[in-house]
């Protein structure tokens, strides 16, 4: 069970684990419509999703959890700067979805890197933040991921 603090980071990451598995299959021709048709369609799909969860996402967990966990939990600061490579090499891949160009093998690395990041966060980051950070501070940060993730804090 999750901290509740972490829920709505989490609930993210359950609808991009699901488009992650659409990445991959689309990429290696496993799901309809094929071909580029169903490339341009699941290229316009992981842009949305980016553009409607993932940039906020990762701005949450940059400028929220990200510095809590330093602060709080030693020895993480490798798998944290990880984390924050994997979302800059989710950003240019964005770009180049938007570019068009080369998209079987890119949607299907941009499937691949989103679902080990994800697990990554959920299976290492998370049970750390769990562990290591006192009831108050995840309460502090549970406010604050739920105000910069809420729906009118994107306007």
């Amino acid at each position: 069970m999750r901290h509740p603090s972490l829920i709505l980071l989490s609930h993210d990451h359950h609808h991009g684990l699901a488009l992650a598995l659409r990445c991959r299959k689309q990429g290696l021709g496993q799901i309809k419509p094929m071909g580029g048709e169903g490339l341009r369609a699941r290229a316009k799909e992981v842009l949305e999703f980016y553009r409607a969860n993932l940039m906020a996402h990762f701005k949450a967990e940059e400028e929220v959890l990200f510095p809590v966990m330093r602060e709080q939990v030693a020895g993480c600061a490798e798998l944290l700067d990880q984390l924050i490579r994997d979302h800059e090499q989710l950003r240019r891949a964005m770009a180049q979805l938007e570019a068009g160009t080369g998209l079987a093998k890119l949607i299907f690395d941009v499937g691949d890197l989103l679902e080990r990041h994800i697990r990554k966060e959920e299976r290492e980051l998370f049970p750390l933040f769990e562990a290591h950070v006192d009831a108050v501070l995840a309460e502090q940060v549970g406010a604050k991921l739920k105000e910069m993730l809420s729906p009118q804090s994107l306007r």
